[in-house]
């Protein structure tokens, strides 16, 4: 049996701290809670405005770091 590592979200995430950089440079503090969590609908938000764009014209890597932001967000709800 090949044994896991626990820590296998660290080693995915490649940049941390990018999706959260990038949301408070884009949409300012109304796209964190209170206590400092992402809000969904900003993550959503960003998708959609990084879709708008060409291919180009996007940061490498973003759009993949925003889709595992909503993939762990809604992990984080069902435990």
């Amino acid at each position: 049996m090949k044994r896991r590592n626990k820590k296998w979200i660290q080693k995915a995430v490649e940049h941390p701290g990018r999706v959260r950089e990038y949301l408070k440079r884009i949409y300012g503090g109304k796209a964190f809670t209170k206590n400092g969590d992402l809000r969904l609908v900003y993550i959503r938000k960003a998708i959609e405005d990084l879709k708008r764009r060409p291919p180009s014209k996007r940061p490498p890597g973003l759009l993949n770091a925003l889709y595992l932001a909503v993939r762990l967000k809604r992990m984080s709800r069902k435990g």
